[in-house]
């Protein structure tokens, strides 16, 4: 089994222009950025958090706080995981109850990232409200879980997988749609 690239998504250009419509967008349904905080979900999540806070910053002139949050040991299918998962470090820094967080990830498919996610946010304290924001939404969800916050909506088959490659991470800044080949 091998995967072959469809067509690509978006561009460098085309990310850093949908993640600036999504900090103004949080902004403006947050009614400001007063307790306004984004936790980026480990792995992809984190480094488009960090951008939309960089974003905010630019415009609002405001310092969001931003957390990283490693939901491995809260996934439900975490002994087809790994035997042994490596669980890296949530890391949030500010008190989470009475926030207004928005979660930060790259793809919402089946939404149990998201529960998982929520699951962690709950054992931190009681925010006063969490949305979620994506850069891709691509369906086939699982669980009656929605983003508050969409880059781009794509519709994909089940032998697709859409591949966010962030230059922090993959080394390269680009979105992609590939498909698995037998």
């Amino acid at each position: 089994m091998h995967v072959e690239e469809k067509r690509q998504l978006l561009s460098a250009t085309e990310i850093d222009r949908t993640l600036q419509r999504l900090a103004h967008e949080i902004v403006e349904k947050s009614g400001g950025t007063a307790d306004l905080a984004l936790i980026g979900i480990r792995r992809r999540g984190v480094p488009l958090s960090q951008r939309l806070a960089q974003s905010i910053r630019g415009f609002a002139g405001v310092q969001v706080p931003v957390g990283t949050l490693d939901i491995t040991l809260y996934r439900d299918d975490l002994s087809t995981v790994a035997s042994q998962p490596v669980v890296q470090s949530t890391e949030i820094a500010f008190p989470v109850d009475g926030r207004d967080l928005v979660l930060v990830d790259d793809v919402l498919y089946t939404g149990r990232t998201v529960r998982a996610a929520m699951n962690g946010l709950f054992d931190l304290g009681r925010p006063r409200r969490i949305r979620l924001c994506v850069l891709i939404d691509r369906g086939h969800r699982e669980l009656p879980i929605e983003a508050s916050f969409v880059g781009r909506t794509v519709q994909t088959s089940d032998t697709e997988i859409i591949e966010v490659r962030l230059k922090e991470i993959d080394h390269e800044e680009r979105v992609v749609l590939v498909d698995r080949v037998p």
